[in-house]
């Protein structure tokens, strides 16, 4: 099939996050003469330390490409007629350098002593850097085909932290200091015959250094939610911004960047949301008349590959059909040309259903790390809800293909873990109240009751675990563990101890007074107002018998959800966290960037609730998010 003229010479790019996941080599190039039949000219291909590189040995992980394994699907590719550009991190998310013993002193961050911290970016005035930079980009630069090459560049929040850093920001301020980074990596990408490209984002937060920067290179301005004329930035509690007139001025090619995937634990793409985004995006880059768009593909480890893939397919909608805007026709074609599916439009529909349901943002991931913060008083019906839908998904004439099948049979287990799991802490609270009233047989009978519940749930987590693997198996190494199945394997054992613990309380009533897997003794609980979004972090902190304090629970607000990218919400969350005592003294605050109310805040035991002392009535936690200027992340 020839490649489709689009309707303006925009350049239409996809991206690989294969820094994040490592597909197999056979897998991806099966699907390069598909995204150039779909009108796809140029593949970013997100690396880090997923390839071995020549010249810096020991930086590639133990499942990284070989360095002639990437060449070949760079070759692919441009049999395909595709073009690549490599993303080479050089400022921020360079903990792929960091790590690396030898090149720990390229770390921004310092201790008390001067000595290199193990995590944080590299010191962009580091006299080692130009070697290490010179030596990554010489290596990837024959697969540069696009005549290109990023260099990422993007959140780099530690800029200007270590000493020599300051000094210079003292003298030139953080715009020049950041300017001339990218000026000397100009002229290394020069000096090889490529162009520079990199992400747009910190010249939101200092846009001084625009006007310093070298004509002809490429910036690539990403925002990931839908928006009507501008794109927003969430430091700034989503204030419209737009940087496009200032670069245009300085010389500098423009792309504007949507999202085809998830965020981060997600285990399948919002598509309603992305289809959205995508739209906005190319609507905005047709109006400024935008060098290219490229759908970035980020952290795609916790779905199945051609979920994404789809996304991308719906995309092409957009050039290829552009009467079909709408999302169902945009998703149902994509699900054609990826799938083959002849249930297309059924399926996008029960998908764009499926967002409803979403299994997104904190307040609902938190339950991957710990099963005693939910016993609290938010209603299961949105739970029940979730159960039913997916139960009805799954149990329709619906012929997923498999990769969606496995995918939805995963989110049915996160539904019934999410209301099992609720379930059981809500079963503590009234067994106490049981064991006050002292009907001991209403407690041994409940506790049965609860057995039976939990072995049923182990059922359903065992086919968890076949799902998540057959979603794993469709593009990576069935010899690696995924990550969905680490999480079913803490849950496994979190259900051990669960089990364990009813068959104690069983034989001693008594221990349902103790701290339990599903709850503390008592449980702190308040609700959360999240009115004006942008990266609040809600900590609560207990304080030692030496006046110090110390966190024992934070979780940050963010929803990634379209309703909430924006500058002002309704959104109320419920918080609980567990505690050994009702004579802790406990305090709440924000950190991150933004602001929160809390209120109706309790010590509870399912017997007796305590008010938490300055907590009942709205308080006002945090600094406003500003308008300008690069982020203190608190």
């Amino acid at each position: 099939m020839a490649k489709p003229e689009a309707p303006f010479p925009m350049i239409r790019a996809f991206q690989w996050d294969l820094a994040r996941q490592v597909e197999r080599p056979d897998f991806l190039k099966k699907l390069l003469p598909r995204y150039a039949a779909w009108g796809y000219q140029e593949l970013y291909l997100h690396l880090e330390d997923a390839v071995h590189y020549p010249s810096l040995p020991g930086i590639g992980r133990s499942d990284a490409y070989a360095y002639e394994e990437l060449g070949e699907l760079v070759l692919c590719a441009a049999r395909n007629g595709i073009r690549v550009v490599p993303i080479v991190n050089l400022l921020g998310h360079t903990q792929y350098l960091i790590e690396h013993p030898d090149l720990r002193d390229l770390n921004e961050l310092r201790d008390d002593r001067g000595n290199p911290l193990p995590s944080g970016q590299i010191c962009p005035l580091h006299p080692r850097l130009p070697e290490i930079a010179g030596q990554l980009l010489r290596d990837l630069a024959p697969y540069c085909t696009a005549g290109k090459v990023h260099v990422g560049l993007d959140e780099s929040f530690h800029l200007g932290k270590c000493p020599r850093c300051r000094e210079e920001v003292a003298r030139i301020g953080l715009g020049g200091h950041f300017a001339g980074h990218v000026n000397r990596l100009h002229k290394l990408v020069t000096g090889l015959g490529l162009q520079l490209g990199l992400w747009a984002d910190m010249l939101y937060f200092i846009p001084e250094a625009i006007p310093l920067l070298p004509r002809g290179i490429t910036a690539y301005d990403w925002y990931y939610y839908p928006f009507s004329r501008k794109p927003r930035v969430e430091f700034f509690n989503f204030a419209e911004r737009d940087l496009h007139p200032a670069l245009k001025k300085q010389g500098i090619h423009y792309y504007g960047c949507p999202m085809n995937g998830a965020f981060r634990h997600e285990p399948m793409p919002v598509f309603g949301d992305r289809l959205a985004n995508i739209r906005s995006w190319w609507q905005r880059c047709s109006a400024v008349k935008a060098e290219g768009m490229l759908i970035t593909s980020w952290e795609p480890y916790r779905l199945a590959f051609e979920t994404t893939t789809v996304v991308d397919a719906a995309a092409a909608n957009l050039w290829l059909e552009p009467d079909g805007e709408d999302a169902t026709t945009m998703l149902a074609r994509g699900i054609e040309r990826a799938m083959g599916s002849r249930k297309s439009r059924q399926q996008a529909r029960a998908l764009l259903a499926a967002d409803e349901h979403a299994f997104t943002g904190y307040a609902r991931w938190q339950v991957n790390d710990r099963w005693d913060v939910f016993a609290g008083n938010e209603s299961l019906k949105p739970y029940v809800k979730d159960l039913k839908f997916y139960e009805r998904l799954l149990g329709g004439s619906y012929d997923w293909p498999t990769a969606f099948l496995a995918s939805l049979e995963f989110r049915l287990y996160l539904a019934q873990r999410d209301l099992f799991v609720r379930q059981a802490a809500r079963n503590v609270f009234l067994w106490r109240r049981l064991l006050a009233r002292e009907d001991l047989a209403g407690v041994i009978k409940n506790l049965t009751t609860a057995l039976l519940a939990a072995r049923a749930f182990g059922r359903e987590l065992k086919a968890g675990h076949r799902s998540a693997r057959a979603m794993w198996n469709r593009s990576r190494d069935p010899m690696i563990r995924g990550q969905n199945e680490s999480i079913l394997e803490t849950d496994a054992q979190r259900l051990i101890g669960w089990v364990a613990w009813l068959k104690a309380a069983r034989r001693n009533p008594r221990l349902l007074a103790q701290a339990t897997p599903v709850c503390g003794v008592w449980q702190l609980q308040f609700l959360v107002y999240n009115f004006a979004p942008a990266v609040q972090k809600v900590i609560v902190e207990q304080k030692e018998t030496d006046g110090t304090w110390r966190e024992i629970l934070s979780r940050h607000t963010i929803e990634f959800r379209a309703y909430a990218a924006r500058p002002r919400t309704k959104i109320w969350r419920e918080f609980t966290a567990p505690m050994a005592s009702d004579k802790t003294t406990v305090r709440l605050r924000v950190g991150g960037v933004g602001q929160v109310t809390v209120n109706q805040a309790f010590l509870n035991n399912g017997v007796r609730k305590l008010p938490l002392p300055g907590y009942q009535r709205r308080r006002l936690l945090g600094r406003a998010a500003p308008t300008r200027g690069l982020p203190a992340l608190g």
